[in-house]
Order: C-alpha cells, then sequence, then structure tokens
C-alpha cells in the first residue's frame, strides 16, 4: 500500500500522540481501512478531533491501541451495556465480557448489527479488525481463542467504548 505524504505524516502524527498517551504503536493512515467507506455517522476529521479525547482520537480514529490494563473498563463488572465512544451505538452486553487475561475489555461476541470486520494485515500477519458498524470507529481485534459458547475473542480497545450501567 502506497501513502500520499500527507496519509504518512498524519500517520506519523497519531502514533506521536499514542506515544505521548501512553497508546501502543499500532496505527496506521485511516484511509486505508473502514475510514475510506461511508457510514452512518461521519464527520470531518476537525469535527471528529472537537468530539473525541486525543486518547479516543488515536485509537478510534488512528487505530492506535491502548496500553494493557490502563482502561478502567477491563475490571467493569456490573450489569450493563458496552457502547462506542465515537457515536453512542451500543456495541457488546456486559454478559458476554469475560477476564481473557490480555489486558483489554474482551467479549465473546457483540450485540446483533453491531460491528463491522476488515482484514488487517499490519505488522506482517493477516488479524480481523473490529470497527463501529454505524461510524467506522475502530474498536480493535477478533481472535478464535475465546471460551464457549462462540470460540471467539473480541479484544477491545477500551477508550474507544463508554459503559452505561443498567
Amino acid at each position: 500500500m502506497s501513502l500520499t505524504r500527507r496519509e504518512a505524516l498524519r500517520a506519523g502524527g497519531l502514533a506521536m500522540v499514542g506515544g505521548l498517551l501512553g497508546l501502543g504503536a499500532c496505527s496506521r493512515a485511516p484511509a486505508a481501512t473502514a475510514m475510506a467507506r461511508r457510514f452512518e455517522v461521519m464527520h470531518s476529521d476537525a469535527e471528529w478531533r472537537q468530539r473525541l479525547t486525543p486518547a479516543q482520537y488515536a485509537v478510534l480514529r488512528g487505530h492506535a491501541t491502548e496500553r494493557p490494563y490502563s482502561s478502567p473498563l477491563n475490571d467493569e463488572h456490573r450489569h450493563g451495556t458496552f457502547a462506542c465512544a465515537g457515536c453512542g451505538l451500543p456495541l457488546y452486553s456486559s454478559a458476554t465480557k469475560f477476564d481473557s487475561g490480555t489486558g483489554w475489555p474482551s467479549f465473546w461476541a457483540p450485540l446483533h448489527d453491531a460491528v463491522g470486520e476488515d482484514t488487517d494485515s499490519t505488522f506482517g500477519m493477516a488479524r480481523t479488525e473490529v470497527h463501529c458498524r454505524r461510524c467506522g470507529g475502530h474498536l480493535g481485534h477478533v481472535f478464535d481463542d475465546g471460551p464457549a459458547p462462540t470460540g471467539l475473542r473480541y479484544c477491545m480497545n477500551g477508550v474507544a467504548m463508554l459503559f452505561a450501567p443498567g
């Protein structure tokens, strides 16, 4: 994949912001994935920056990864719903949350019609990226090493979600 100068500078800036915020260096130009498509909720880059915290922007729009064990949602055990921090779409029920031991909030299934998936080939390996179905925000990745009944582990960035108890 070839990046324009603007995309390369933006990706580098996101990586720098991620480093300052304690986020992992995994970020790439948003145009390479779900960000290039149209979604129900669309905003300009400037509007996303205004709506989101720097950490939320780095993950949701720049595909950064927060440091393991840094999110309070990893230890959230109340009954409720985890929603997209970008658009508020409910994504996961607390009934599907489990402790994966990875340091990120993990779920064995999303809510119906809540997420979309793309192939992520960064780092020379193919992974399945998970994004919000409504705004395209990067949430994390799904792996096939989770518990029954699905055998899946949706490994999500806590900063990409909000929790609503109840």
